[in-house]
């Protein structure tokens, strides 16, 4: 089974303009997550795909692969699909592996967690992490996942969810498992190309989760449970504290 890992990045991050190029102790941020990526066991390549020639040049001088995709692109899933289109014309791939191009410390193992149950059945799959902790539980900035006994995502939302009845919140942890979503998916490569011509839905409009378009149209999401954390980088706050990487 062949694995394309695409880190989808932009330039014109709206919090972080020029996120990509931000200097994390002598690596830019985009640097790092591909050398995480390289980590990866199972991945069979890895590409960059993005929007500026300024972050394709960076990537081509320590080394790296880049594809240029084009700026108009709403989300990283269809910078993905573009950077595929073209990896294919060179090797066939059987799935794709969007990571996530602002967690510069992301585990190789978290990959390879995904990657691992992947079958030529699976049509999308991801990662969550059980939430442990009352801050995390009840974070709006944390989106939740609700699963099947079968591991298939039922539904996500920024909301507590499930809602535990007739119990006060503070102790919810004790009577239900909730699940933290990290943002990685891998795509059966037949798959890829299609959810991307799917316009948006009402679920992914009110909640302003692309997953919730996928699930709408009523592919599977398959989902896997993991040890491992991610640390994202969304603002200048976030680059604080990491002067000791």
């Amino acid at each position: 089974m062949k694995i394309l890992g695409i880190i989808p990045a932009r330039y014109a991050s709206t919090r972080l303009p020029g996120k990509p190029l931000v200097d994390i102790v002598g690596q830019t941020l985009i640097q790092r997550v591909y050398n995480q990526c390289l980590k990866s066991k199972l991945l069979t390549n890895v590409v960059i795909a993005t929007d500026d020639i300024r972050i394709k040049e960076h990537v081509m001088a320590f080394g790296g692969n880049a594809i240029m995709t084009s700026v108009l692109h709403q989300s990283g899933t269809d910078r993905c699909a573009e950077a595929f289109l073209v990896m294919k014309q060179k090797e066939d791939y059987d799935f794709v592996v969007n990571i996530q191009g602002d967690e510069p410390f992301i585990q190789p193992e978290l990959i390879d967690d995904l990657i691992g149950m992947l079958d030529y059945k699976t049509e999308i799959a991801t990662v969550v992490k059980k939430i442990v902790t009352y801050e995390t539980l009840f974070d709006y900035n944390v989106v939740k996942a609700v699963l099947t006994m079968r591991k298939q995502a039922l539904y996500f939302s920024r909301e507590t969810i499930p809602h535990v009845r007739g119990i006060d919140k503070s102790e919810w942890l004790d009577h239900a498992d909730f699940f933290k979503h990290i943002g990685i998916y891998a795509f059966r490569n037949d798959i890829l190309e299609q959810i991307v011509k799917l316009p948006q839905n009402v679920l992914e409009n009110t909640e302003k989760l692309e997953q919730l378009r996928w699930l709408g149209y009523g592919y599977k999401i398959y989902v896997k449970e993991t040890e491992y954390e991610s640390l994202g980088i969304d603002t200048p706050e976030d680059l604080k504290g990491l002067g000791e990487v």
